[in-house]
């Protein structure tokens, strides 16, 4: 696996946000958020391509606005 600064950035972006989400969805009780939230936290460490890590992050961050429960 490859380290670099825009992939270490994406992955702290992603993460903050996927942080931000399992905790809202655990304080509300959203599942819908909660599991997206521990995915954009986990799915960096398996994707090594930039472009897929970005539009994995991006759809991830919008899926549980779209997924209501």
């Amino acid at each position: 696996m490859q380290i670099n600064a825009s992939s270490l950035m994406t992955s702290l972006v992603f993460g903050s946000v996927g942080f931000s989400y399992w905790f809202y969805g655990r304080k509300k009780q959203r599942s819908g958020m909660l599991w997206a939230g521990v995915a954009l936290m986990v799915y960096p460490y398996f994707i090594e391509n930039l472009a897929a890590s970005i539009l994995i992050g991006a759809a991830l961050s919008v899926l549980p606005f779209f997924y209501r429960d």
